[in-house]
């Protein structure tokens, strides 16, 4: 019988000082909404739903009427090409969610017990368990202080011969600084597969993100920029990684005759009722990201001057869609930690998250990656959580929020 990787907070240490409370309850709230916002009124501020005001019930009833709900129908291939199209990339392959994407880009790649893969350590834990389901081993590096993204200095000094490939994770929606990782791919022979999963339309350098490396992953989860419910997406400009892709999602069926197979494949499918959702989905991708943009520069006006409070950053070279609006508490600044103004948000109907949690500190990890640190990432989970940040945002709920925040903030009324 499988047993949990048992850790408690006194055996990590000092470290435990940076795990953050439990979620606070979010409570029911009724607050007036200014007479020039149309938006209805509501109790709660969830931190992100989806936007489904487009031809998604259309499509679906397509879908329906025509029969078409499995692993097959115009909407997946449909779906895969616009999606690829938007990203700069010839080739789209979609799967169930944005975990075996990414895993199963990797596994186009042939990784083996030994083989390492370079990632960031502040991510969300499917990074690194991608390549454990692979039988490869995640090396991590800490995060660069600026921008919140992998540390290219460690990347290349964390580079060994067992190292198959660079896994660089778009935080938040924010691009990693990719050309010099490219570069070091190229140098030591090694693949670079892009997590994208929370950067649809994310730009480095007039790019998009998933066409910058060999491959890339997205997800399609409820509350990503575009959904699908659950599912995923390989994006890739290798023809030879694009075949396997497609390959293993489905079993690995040869095509010489039927049940014959000559890979361990998967059942990585994607829906047509899914696709049909997600082409829906994609045609409305400027507008969120657009409307995202207009969110974090109404959250970062309004929280300016705030002591203590630092809004998300965005690199001259980057479009940053701001997949999540976070920002990090200072506690001597602002005057209250982070899980006590977390806390008086939930008081007020806006729910919040914390950052991630890295690798090294996570139970199922932790005896890995034992005695390893990194600063940076650490700082993040102590002091980091995200606003409400759905495309659907009203500006009234932009300004409630960053009012509550204003108001509650000890050295600002001092």
């Amino acid at each position: 019988m499988l047993k949990p990787a048992e850790l408690t907070l006194e055996e990590m240490g000092d470290l435990a000082a940076i795990i953050p409370a439990a979620d606070p309850e979010v409570k029911l709230t009724y607050r007036p909404i200014p007479d020039f916002d149309e938006q209805p009124r509501r109790s709660i501020i969830p931190v992100c739903e989806p936007t489904l005001g487009g031809n998604e019930l259309k499509y679906v009833t397509q879908a329906i009427e025509t029969n078409w709900i499995s692993s097959a129908g115009s909407f997946i291939r449909d779906f895969e090409a616009r999606f690829a199209q938007l990203c700069g990339a010839q080739y789209g392959i979609a799967c169930a969610n944005g975990t075996v994407a990414m895993h199963l880009a990797m596994a186009t790649l042939g990784l083996e017990p030994g083989d390492e893969v370079i990632i960031p350590t502040f991510t969300m834990i499917a990074t690194a368990n991608a390549v454990t389901y692979c039988g490869a081993t995640p090396v991590l590096v800490d995060m660069e202080p600026d921008y919140w993204q992998m540390d290219i200095d460690q990347v290349a000094a964390k580079i060994t011969p067992r190292t198959k490939a660079i896994v660089p994770v778009h935080i938040y929606g924010h691009p990693t600084d990719m050309d010099p990782l490219l570069e070091l791919g190229q140098r030591h022979g090694l693949m670079v597969i892009e997590d994208s999963a929370e950067a649809h339309g994310a730009e480095y350098k007039g790019r998009r993100c998933g066409s910058l490396g060999d491959a890339a992953g997205f997800s399609f989860y409820g509350n990503k920029i575009i959904t699908t419910g659950e599912g995923g997406m390989v994006t890739t400009n290798n023809k030879e990684i694009a075949r396997l892709a497609w390959n293993l999602r489905d079993h690995a069926f040869s095509t010489e005759r039927h049940f014959w197979h000559k890979f361990v494949g998967f059942n990585y499918r994607m829906t047509n009722l899914q696709a049909a959702v997600g082409l829906a989905q994609v045609e409305q991708l400027e507008r969120f990201v657009e409307q995202r943009r207009r969110n974090a520069a109404e959250y970062s006006c309004r929280l300016h001057g705030v002591p203590g409070i630092t809004t998300p950053p965005e690199a001259s070279w980057a479009k940053n869609v701001y997949w999540m609006y976070g920002i990090t508490v200072d506690e001597a600044a602002y005057g209250m930690s982070r899980d006590q103004l977390r806390k008086v948000l939930a008081d007020h109907g806006i729910e919040t998250r914390t950052f991630f949690i890295p690798m090294h500190c996570q139970p199922v990890y932790w005896r890995q990656f034992k005695g390893q640190r990194y600063p940076v990432a650490e700082r993040l989970c102590r002091d980091g959580f995200y606003l409400p940040s759905a495309s659907s945002l009203s500006l009234a709920e932009i300004e409630y929020v960053a009012g509550v925040i204003r108001a509650a903030c000890p050295n600002l009324r001092g």
